[in-house]
């Protein structure tokens, strides 16, 4: 806190902040933000979860399903598809469904994801409202289960 001396020797206390610390603060925590970050979103995995389903609600046989290969070629309701075709194909289906725009998504665990997100916005684009992942139920005697048995 800064002081100053009157001539009659009282003193007075000057009432101006000192804002360089808190710079010296905001540069330090924005120089590790800079650096932190980019680290984080470089080591995101995805990884489709496996799960027990309570109870079994597999999809009709009025409801579409997309599915990929790990090669990346695309399957509509268990045929195959070009890929360039499934955006019209998606299309022509959705036109006619006014209020069910739900697309179950199958993928391969190996795929790349960046095939995974080139179906998702092929699909939203075509008139996809809801994408439903199709995931393998979990096998018995899982990692789940193992840490239960272990408590």
């Amino acid at each position: 806190m800064a002081t100053s001396v009157d001539i009659a020797g009282q003193t007075n206390v000057k009432s101006e902040p000192n804002v360089i610390p808190m710079i010296d603060v905001m540069l330090v925590l924005l120089i590790i933000f800079m650096i932190v970050t980019p680290l984080i979103a470089n080591g995101f995995k995805a990884v489709m979860p496996q799960g027990k389903n309570l109870t079994p609600d597999g999809e009709d046989d009025g409801e579409v399903v997309l599915g990929i290969d790990e090669s990346g070629k695309y399957f509509l309701n268990g045929a195959a598809i070009p890929n360039e075709a499934l955006q019209d194909q998606l299309k022509s289906i959705y036109a006619s469904r006014p209020d069910n725009k739900i697309l179950y998504f199958r993928a391969d665990s190996k795929l790349k994801f960046s095939k995974i997100q080139e179906a998702v916005e092929i699909s939203r684009q075509a008139g996809v409202r809801v994408l439903a992942a199709v995931t393998e139920k979990q096998q018995v005697g899982g990692l789940f289960d193992q840490e239960k048995k272990e408590k």
